[in-house]
């Protein structure tokens, strides 16, 4: 039951805010690490981590030392002048992840806009493809993000109707087929890349075969179309790596990044390739007022180093494994769990339910009521995506939550 506070609070949010979202009923006041309080100091295991945005923990107290000291110092100048912060962040992110160049964006959605400009203009430019004709390959279950753009090749009806007119210029095969990558490969010449999520999260955690991001890269290199992978979600250690396309061991020729690149704190995001495929950038085919400003430039590093001192892709390899486990012996007991998918600390439940239920939503409620906070996604899945900072304690706790919230169904 809301309290009157609670009540008020999300009313002034429905009344003065768009209503594009659908919050579950909490109103959160604080957060450190993997826990978020409400506004009457209840404590909850946050399982959704801000769509796998603070990967670091809430509040994370060695980043925001290196916020605050910017913050006091210099946040913006926009591109027009250099900064003495950017040049090191860049350098320092590029090395890690093995690229040349990054163009320094705000949002994960700007950030793949950018890339499908990239990947267009490397097509006509490069590869000669004839002016305006230039197609990228994207997959059915896709979520890249919600620009008019983008939206032009989702699966979703609902992000994309009566928004027209669309953008054309994609070409959209189902996820995880790698005979009908190739087909499309073989019958058009005019394809200048293949944008894709090594795993699908908005679309309910869908972890491709083994092999299929592998077999994908060759053949992009066979028919000289770049591949371009959207790590946004899985990015910056979540599945177990500090890119989920490491899990097989393949270097994409254009990765997407955004997210835990903030650690929470500050929107950054950035399209990491080549020097050569970066070429095709000149001043003024491309730019934002804040993408490359001195305080995204030091959030984005530190958050990037504190992934990799405090060994957070090794902890969410670990404790993905024990929650998965401790998932599968929920479902021995649960009837109401059909399947469980996910890699890392990137896992979803399958319910047996109509996509329609409001089972998953209930469930939800429940597991609120009980102390831990998740979101269903694709009808009936449920996402669980907590902190990477999360103990096995923690952990072990969360599974009878779920365990607990689950009984009741």
């Amino acid at each position: 039951m809301l309290s009157n506070k609670e009540k008020q609070l999300i009313k002034k949010e429905e009344t003065f805010c768009s209503n594009t979202y659908n919050p579950l009923p909490v109103v959160l006041k604080k957060g450190k690490g993997v826990y978020v309080w409400d506004v009457h100091c209840k404590k909850y295991l946050d399982f959704l981590s801000s769509y796998s945005a603070v990967n670091q923990g809430h509040c994370n107290s060695k980043i925001l030392r290196s916020f605050t000291r910017q913050a006091r110092r210099l946040t913006l100048t926009s591109r027009g002048f250099y900064n003495s912060e950017l040049g090191d962040s860049l350098e320092y992110i590029t090395k890690t992840f093995g690229y040349d160049k990054m163009l320094p964006m705000n949002s994960g959605a700007e950030a793949v806009e950018s890339a499908i400009k990239i990947c267009r203009k490397w097509g006509h430019e490069v590869k000669g493809i004839k002016k305006d004709v230039a197609k990228i390959i994207t997959c059915n279950g896709n979520f890249h993000g919600r620009t008019t753009t983008i939206i032009s090749f989702s699966s979703s009806k609902g992000s994309k109707e009566n928004f027209g007119p669309l953008t054309p210029g994609f070409e959209i095969i189902d996820y995880n087929n790698i005979k009908q990558l190739e087909d499309v490969l073989k019958k058009d010449k005019n394809i200048a890349g293949f944008l894709v999520e090594p795993i699908q999260g908005e679309g309910g955690v869908v972890v491709p075969d083994d092999g299929y991001l592998s077999k994908s890269k060759k053949l992009c290199e066979k028919y000289n179309v770049l591949f371009i992978a959207d790590e946004i979600q899985t990015g910056i250690g979540r599945t177990g790596k500090l890119l989920a396309s490491w899990h097989e061991d393949i270097i994409p020729d254009i990765v997407i990044l955004g997210k835990a690149l903030s650690a929470g704190f500050y929107p950054v995001s950035g399209v990491l390739t080549s020097k050569d495929i970066m070429s095709v950038m000149q001043v003024g085919s491309h730019g934002s007022t804040f993408g490359g400003n001195p305080l995204a430039g030091v959030v984005a590093k530190a958050s990037i180093k504190y992934t990799l001192d405090y060994k957070l892709s090794e902890n969410a390899e670990n404790l993905g494994k024990i929650f998965r486990d401790g998932l599968e012996e929920i479902k021995s007991r649960r009837k109401i769990i059909k399947g469980i998918r996910g890699k890392g600390l990137l896992n979803a439940i399958i319910l047996d339910c109509d996509i329609k239920s409001k089972i998953p939503w209930n469930i939800c409620l429940s597991m609120k009521d009980n102390g831990l906070l998740a979101k269903p996604t694709q009808g009936n899945k449920i996402r669980f995506a907590p902190p990477l900072v999360i103990n096995k304690r923690q952990i072990k706790k969360a599974l009878k939550i779920i365990d607990l919230s689950l009984s009741e169904f």
